[in-house]
């Protein structure tokens, strides 16, 4: 296996400490990848999954132990994830590389289009419970299973999960222990899968990881907080020049099996 390069380790550093105030690591890493052309396309997914899983580990860890949740919500909601991710990543594991080019570059368009929304105050506020009972929590638990297979395809799971827990009422405090738990149990359930099928770039991988749960707990408990409008209107414009790049890869990819 090649080791690490020094951009894999700044990129894992970069991404998880932005990531851990809010603005995602998915969509930026993916971009980030694309340009560089570190790696095939179809190996993107895997790499993503694999990378950041420890780091969002450990903030999952730190949002859980200082934000309050119902503990019913929390586990429902995190093991509908980690179910949706195994079945989402023996599908994209296998998949070949034009549907997972057309795909990453819907996913890079509804991530920027996510993000679009937040940077211009159009997410909805929430409420004020910390859990979800009866059908409520039904509905969450099944859009959940769902936002976890398509993490599998790079659509980050932070963004859709907050505007779900959000529109059903609760604080969007308490989406926090929700999406960062549901991601770090998921991502290694789904990163598994990729690795048994090799589709992934372990380097790359390992570097995402190594400066990653620095990054974390740097954002967590040194910086933990910044002025970071500009930065989420230049994550938007990146982001949707990734995916420009990646649907007509795509495109390239099926006109040439056509």
């Amino acid at each position: 296996m090649r080791g690490p390069r020094p951009a894999d380790v700044l990129i894992g550093f970069g991404t998880n400490f932005f990531d851990t105030l809010g603005i995602g690591c998915f969509a930026p890493t993916t971009a980030i990848f694309k340009m560089q052309r570190r790696m095939a396309d179809e190996d993107i997914p895997g790499t993503l999954n694999v990378g950041h899983a420890l780091p969002t580990m450990v903030e999952a860890l730190v949002f859980v132990a200082i934000v309050t949740v119902d503990l019913t919500t929390l586990i429902a909601m995190i093991v509908a994830a980690v179910v949706g991710a195994w079945l989402g990543a023996g599908i994209v594991a296998r998949a070949p590389r034009r549907l997972i080019q057309l795909g990453m570059g819907v996913a890079l368009l509804v991530a920027a289009a996510l993000m679009l929304a937040k940077n211009l105050a159009w997410l909805p506020a929430g409420g004020e419970a910390l859990g979800l009972h009866g059908p409520t929590l039904a509905f969450a638990v099944g859009v959940n299973c769902l936002l976890g297979a398509l993490m599998m395809l790079g659509v980050g799971l932070y963004a859709p999960c907050l505007i779900l827990v959000s529109l059903l009422g609760m604080s969007p405090l308490a989406a926090f222990p929700i999406m960062m738990g549901s991601c770090a149990l998921l991502m290694p359930v789904g990163g598994a899968r990729f690795v048994r099928t090799r589709r992934y770039n372990p380097g790359a991988a390992l570097g995402l990881t190594l400066g990653g749960i620095p990054g974390v707990l740097c954002a967590a408990f040194i910086v933990r907080s910044l002025p970071i409008g500009w930065l989420r209107w230049l994550v938007v414009i990146v982001v949707m020049y990734a995916a420009a790049l990646m649907l007509v890869s795509g495109r390239r990819a099926w006109r040439a099996v056509a």
